[in-house]
């Protein structure tokens, strides 16, 4: 019988996409089993990737803001009449050069602007992709775009209030398996922010700050979603999303494995005999929601062994022990610098895919 393989490699952050490391895997697997049936397939979790992941029947490309309000292109899609929006398109961190990066001054204002154009373009329903972002200020920068919006479509002056309950008037769905509060020991400023460029005297004022603004919209509003699971996500943007428009939270990984058809492909009648999936870097994190430990879960319904790849490995034995049939650390002996090197990635995935 031909060996059939599924491939469903997430980011390496800064390094490969999705689609690059599936290459990668599914050329190492055919030198060792030229004959075998391998399956691609560009996953996320909300964080980078997620507009292609999500398969759009349209992409649109327009012309925003990024983290640092320079002017840049993204891009947003469009399936079955509700926008497909990836925040990190226009406020990506990786859209950042490590020296400016400074989660003090970024804003999400690219995000409002993103959505903005998607209600222009009729789209009432939307899912957002949350991750991968350069800002932690709550949705603040999001929501002065959506204002300035909404003072063009109503014909408002720049002083009169913002009538917020326009924006409860839009369906949205948010994709994200982050399940951290807005503030707190948990939250975005303390998780997050470490990996933005902030340092601990900022990680403490952007903690400050997002809950200073969750007290003064919860006045406002008559709710708080501070702590709703998936608040934290995107640098609060999960918050703002939640607070001022009603968003429902739902697992990026359950989306994007419904919308490429690796569910499906599971599914089949020739099921595959394993599963590879990865990540950057893996460790006991990766089994609180994770898009490797969705795919483990989707895989173990259906008693299909999964193999672990990534770049790094920490927690060797929990993984094991989670039900992943093999972890390979790609990198294993490798200095860092060499191993951030997009060739000798790809070349590592490759390696660790001729298996025995």
């Amino acid at each position: 019988m031909r060996l059939k393989v599924l491939s469903a490699i997430d980011s390496f952050k800064g390094c490969l996409t999705s689609a690059e490391a599936n290459e990668a895997a599914a050329k190492g697997l055919k030198e060792t089993c030229p004959d075998a049936d391998v399956e691609c397939y560009t996953v996320s979790d909300g964080g980078e990737g997620f507009l292609e992941a999500m398969q759009p029947d349209e992409i649109v490309t327009c012309h925003v803001h990024d983290a640092l309000m320079r002017g840049c292109d993204a891009a947003f899609g469009i399936k079955n009449g509700k926008a497909i929006i990836e925040v990190a398109k226009a406020i990506g961190l990786t859209m950042v050069e490590p020296e400016n990066r400074n989660p003090l001054v970024a804003t999400s204002y690219g995000v409002g602007e993103l959505v903005a154009h998607a209600l222009r373009r009729g789209c009432k329903e939307f899912i957002i992709g949350l991750g991968g972002v350069a800002t932690s200020d709550c949705g603040l920068g999001m929501l002065k775009a959506l204002k300035r919006e909404w003072q063009t479509q109503a014909n408002k002056l720049w002083y009169e209030p913002f009538d917020t309950a326009w924006l409860r008037k839009i369906k949205l769905t948010l994709a994200t398996d982050v399940k951290n509060p807005l503030y707190g020991p948990d939250g975005a400023a303390h998780v997050f922010a470490p990996q933005k460029g902030a340092d601990a005297d900022m990680i403490e004022k952007l903690d400050r700050r997002a809950k200073t603004f969750a007290a003064m919209a919860a006045k406002h509003q008559g709710r708080d979603c501070a702590n709703a699971p998936g608040a934290g996500a995107a640098g609060g943007l999960g918050y703002a999303f939640m607070e001022f428009m009603d968003a429902k939270v739902e697992s990026g990984a359950d989306l994007v494995l419904q919308a490429s058809g690796f569910d499906e492909a599971l599914n089949a009648s020739e099921k595959p005999q394993f599963v590879v999936t990865g990540e950057g870097s893996a460790d006991a994190q990766t089994l609180m929601g994770k898009l490797p430990s969705i795919i483990l879960k989707h895989c173990k319904a259906m008693d299909i062994p999964v193999i672990l790849v990534a770049g790094h490995i920490k927690d060797r034995d929990q993984l094991l022990e989670a039900g992943f049939e093999k972890v390979i650390d790609i990198n294993a002996g490798l200095e860092m610098g060499h191993a951030m090197d997009k060739d000798v990635a790809s070349q590592r995935i490759e390696n660790a895919m001729h298996l025995k």
